[in-house]
């Protein structure tokens, strides 16, 4: 099975290509998460560096996620920070505004 995402969404980050769809879709597994976001945040050393907004259910913490993470992704896929909220991060038609989301934390 392959996983693609848009062209236009893929982060370029140290040389590799990451799509937020197979780092969403491994953070959709964890039990606490409702929903999230991935995107690329500028960053001087790699390029971009991965960015989670994360909608969860109940408080979890960031370490907690990254270890649920590392047993599912290659340790350059899991985001190097999270953004935690109790807010939907996808609009009414269930789609990701990935360059807003950019947009307002750059």
């Amino acid at each position: 099975m392959y996983l693609t995402d848009r062209r236009g969404d893929m982060i370029l980050s140290g040389g590799a290509n990451i799509y937020p769809a197979e780092v969403e879709i491994a953070l959709s597994e964890h039990p606490d998460v409702v929903s999230s976001a991935v995107i690329g945040l500028p960053d001087e050393d790699l390029g971009n560096r991965i960015h989670a907004v994360v909608q969860v259910s109940k408080p979890i913490g960031e370490d907690e996620l990254r270890t649920f993470l590392g047993e599912r992704l290659v340790r350059y896929k899991v985001p190097r920070s999270f953004e935690f909220t109790s807010e939907p991060v996808r609009d009414d038609a269930g789609k990701v505004r990935r360059s807003a989301l950019r947009d307002e934390r750059s």
